[in-house]
This record gives structure tokens, C-alpha cells and sequence, in this order.
């Protein structure tokens, strides 16, 4: 049987000490495989923590990422220098009990010389999203040149389980075996609304902006519209405006709500929300909101109260029936995402530009309806408590972020998991079910120790998992939970 654990493109044969032979298996003379299917932040730092856990001791990893390097994936693969990391350098990093280690990082490595743009006035660093990327692509290097990581650069096309183990296939030929997968992949693509189903194969509708190269087609003088007012929205107004963009831009989201800006001085979390958790949606908000209160007559922010909630994020969501969970996703998330993804303060400057200049305008409304008239896209838009606008606009951007619900739809390999009944959609829709150990919950609603979440795909279960520090910590943790696992199997 042919497998591949190595870098190159096509298949060979491996050493049997790092694959699992059936003889081998019997006699436990090998050591055990762990397949990680993503090579972003979430499975990049799965495979580092573990390298750090166990040592001489680590087990054959083997990271499926099509990309050149492991550690960039979709969120901080872009080389647009209007995209940014939207928190401080100080607050990033690969490793959660040292967590200036990327901005030490940037200073060792001068990173941002040619770019004085990063510093603000406060101090703070908001370098390119890029370097992010480098810095974590930079941790795993060392790693790779060794073996001790072993980057397979190809698509997972398949994965079966069969007796002990699981077998990956990809898209370059390759078969590997494992003993242990963690599923560590990428948001789903945006779903656009249906009512924009008229506009396919138009030039100029986008309705994925993650796409590279999916906004060279507007022009600088077009009117373009927006579905969404999220942080890519933001990036997208950016990006556009650094390539000399100058046409009117209309962001629409149900709510008119967008992502808020940065503290406007340092402070510390503020509040406590462990103690005596509540138990609800609404005696949530309400502690929230009294928390604020609290917070402000300190002489703090909202700022430091959300950090906080953050922070407790996971014990917070512990204690949450999933009904409430569900009240939570359906009815606060819109308010929870424009305070908890702040933008980052070079964006805002250009959005706050835009909209004082009358070029921008964020309404709250939804749209009725789309349809092509040669060129030009005639909207109806819906608005909250107020008449529909008929709109005509040259390009149409969806940033309605990711469909969350139809991550199983997204890959083919998901979706025959899910329908051998190994993967099911976690009850608040968000993701993947797992338990608390972050073990697949298959359809038979057991756990299955040996495939495990990582990352955002996980957040159904643990909440707060959408950006860092929490996808590291959450990285750590898997990577401790497969540690365990190997030691335990080892010492039988």
C-alpha cells in the first residue's frame, strides 16, 4: 500500500515507522500517526503543541494544507497591505502562556520598518495580517525541516475509517494512514441570499471576496454595494480605497450595526462572569449590561467589560442550556459580533473618511430584491421602519461572513462523514459537535476519541472561538487531549 507523509507532490513510499503497517499494529512496534486536515492557526498550532508536549516522544504528524507553508490558511494569507490584524501585536501569539511572543517576534525581526503605518499614537501595533501568517509559518519551519512535522501540500479528497484506522486520501493521489485526525479546516465559503440569485454571472458580483482576485473587477467610479457591515466589509472598503476606489458605497446589514472600534486607552478586563454564571440568555445580557454599568462609573469602557466575557467565554457557555445557546445565536450574536470583532484603527480611519466625506452610507436593510439590466444591478432594498429604496449599482460584494450551518455541505470528504453518521451539526448550528474534550459527536450521538475539532469548527461546544487568543488556547488544548491519548496508548 502506497502513502505519503512528506512534502513532495506525488506519492511514495514511507518508512514503516511512520505509517501504520496491520502487522506492525499487532506487535505495537510503530509509532502512532496523527493527521490534521488544515494547516491554518487552528491545525498549525495543534501540530506545534503537541511537538512541544511530547517531544522525542511525538508521534508521525502529517498537516494536509494546499498552501506553500503551514500556518497562514485563509485569515492571514493575503498579501493586501490594507488588511490588518485587528488587535494589538501585543495581544497575539502562537503560545497562550507568553502572549507578546508574535510582537517580540516583530521586534527581532524588524517587521514592520517599512511600514510606520502599524504604530499608533497609543503605542500599540497593528501590523499587516501577513506577518501574522510569517510569524506562525516561521514557528512550524523549523519543525518541517526535521520530519518532525511532515507537510503534505494537498486537498483531503476523502477520509474513511476502516478497523483501527482512518485512511485520507487527497487530491495529489496520496493514501495516508492515521490512527488520530483532527479536523482543524477553514470557515465555509459566505452564502449569499437568494434574492441575489439573479446576479450570478454577472462580472462585478462577488460573492466571495476571500477569492483572490475577486475585486479587481470593479472600477474606481462604480456604485457598489455591500450585503454586510462586518470586519471583511471594513477590509473590503480598504482595499478598495488603497487601489484608488472613489465611487459611492452602500453597507447594508438587518441591523445597520458594524464593527466598533478600539479601547481609546489601555485598560484591564473588568468584571466577573465565573462566580455565579448565568443561566439564560436574558440574565446574561442583563449581567452585561450592569457589568458596563459598573465599568463605566470606574472610569472604563464597554470595552474592558466584553474583553472580560471574552476571557470567561467557555465557562460562560458551560453553563448555558443549548435552548439558550440557541437564543443567544438567533437573537444576540448581530450584537456580540460588532463589539467582540473590532476593527482595526487604520480601517476605521478610512471607513470614518468615507462616510464623512457622504461617500459611504451603512443603512439597515436587507434586500427585496436584485436583477440585471445590462450592466447595471437595479436593487430593491428592505429597510428597518422605513420605505424601500430602489438602488442602481455597477458591483455588488456579499460579506454576510461564513455558513456556518453548511460546513458539512462544504467539502465533499465532510459531507460523506456526515452521512456515514461520524459528523453531525452541532445544536446551535455554529459548527461541528463535539463534546468537551473536543471529540466528534457522531450521529449515534457517541464520541469518537480518535477524531478530533479544532478551532472555530469546535465553538458550538466551547463558544468564544473565533479569533485569538482563544483559537491558540483551544489549540494547546486538543493538542494536550491527543498527548494524552498517545501516552495512554503507549503505557498499555
Amino acid at each position: 500500500m502506497r502513502s505519503d507523509l512528506n512534502n513532495s507532490t506525488g506519492p511514495e513510499t514511507v518508512n514503516h515507522d511512520n505509517i501504520p503497517s496491520r502487522t506492525e499494529a499487532s506487535v505495537g512496534r510503530r509509532r502512532p500517526v496523527v493527521a490534521i486536515i488544515g494547516g491554518g492557526v487552528s491545525g498549525a498550532g495543534v501540530a506545534y503543541h503537541l511537538t512541544l508536549a511530547l517531544g522525542d516522544n511525538s508521534p508521525a504528524i502529517v498537516v494536509f494544507e494546499p498552501r506553500p507553508e503551514i500556518g497562514r490558511g485563509l485569515a492571514y494569507d493575503t498579501d493586501d497591505p490594507a488588511h490588518r490584524i485587528n488587535v494589538p501585536a501585543a495581544r497575539m501569539s502562537l503560545l497562550p502562556d507568553h502572549p507578546e511572543d508574535f510582537l517580540g517576534w516583530i521586534e527581532s525581526n524588524d517587521a514592520v520598518a517599512d511600514d510606520p503605518g502599524a504604530h499608533r499614537p497609543d503605542g500599540n501595533i497593528f501590523p499587516q495580517r501577513r506577518l501574522f501568517g510569517a510569524y506562525v509559518a516561521a514557528a512550524l519551519q523549523p519543525l518541517v525541516r526535521s520530519g518532525a512535522v511532515r507537510h503534505r501540500r494537498a486537498l483531503v479528497t476523502g477520509v474513511r475509517r476502516d478497523g483501527a484506522f482512518w485512511h485520507i486520501y487527497d487530491s495529489q493521489g496520496g493514501q495516508t494512514f492515521a490512527d488520530l485526525v483532527v479536523i482543524a479546516t477553514s470557515h465555509p465559503a459566505p452564502s449569499a441570499p437568494a434574492n441575489l440569485d439573479g446576479l450570478k454571472g454577472h462580472p462585478r458580483f462577488v460573492p466571495d471576496s476571500a477569492v483572490a482576485g475577486s475585486l479587481d473587477a470593479i472600477r474606481p467610479d462604480d456604485r457598489l454595494l455591500i450585503v454586510g457591515n462586518g470586519l471583511t466589509a471594513a477590509d473590503i472598503v480598504a482595499s478598495l480605497a488603497r487601489t484608488g476606489h472613489h465611487g459611492p458605497i452602500t453597507s447594508i446589514s438587518r441591523r445597520g450595526l458594524r464593527s466598533r472600534g478600539h479601547s481609546p486607552f489601555p485598560q484591564e478586563p473588568f468584571g466577573d462572569f465565573e462566580a455565579a454564571p448565568a443561566h439564560s440568555a436574558t440574565a446574561l445580557l442583563q449581567l452585561v449590561r450592569q457589568t458596563i454599568a459598573k465599568a463605566e462609573a470606574a472610569g472604563q469602557t464597554w470595552h474592558a467589560v466584553i474583553d472580560q466575557v471574552r476571557g470567561h467565554g467557555h465557562a460562560i457557555w458551560q453553563k448555558l442550556p443549548v435552548a439558550e445557546r440557541r437564543r443567544i445565536v438567533r437573537h444576540l450574536r448581530p450584537f456580540w459580533d460588532v463589539h467582540r470583532f473590532r476593527i482595526a484603527p487604520q480601517v476605521e480611519d478610512v471607513l470614518e473618511e468615507a462616510i464623512a466625506a457622504g461617500r459611504m452610507e451603512v443603512l439597515a436593510a436587507s434586500v427585496g430584491d436584485a436583477s440585471r439590466n445590462g450592466e447595471e444591478i437595479q436593487v430593491s432594498l428592505r429597510r428597518r421602519h422605513a420605505l424601500t429604496l430602489e438602488r442602481v449599482y455597477d458591483a455588488v460584494v456579499v460579506t454576510t461572513g461564513p455558513a456556518h450551518g453548511g460546513i458539512l455541505d462544504s467539502q465533499p470528504w465532510l459531507r460523506d462523514l456526515r452521512d456515514r453518521g461520524n459528523l453531525q451539526l452541532d445544536a446551535t448550528g455554529l459548527g461541528i459537535a463535539c463534546n468537551e474534550q473536543s471529540e466528534a459527536v457522531a450521529t449515534d450521538m457517541n464520541a469518537d476519541a480518535s477524531l478530533l475539532i479544532s478551532g472555530p469548527l469546535a465553538r458550538g461546544t466551547f463558544g468564544e472561538l473565533m479569533g485569538l487568543p482563544q483559537i491558540t488556547e483551544h489549540a494547546a488544548f486538543v493538542a494536550g487531549e491527543l498527548a494524552a491519548k498517545i501516552l495512554a496508548d503507549a503505557g498499555r
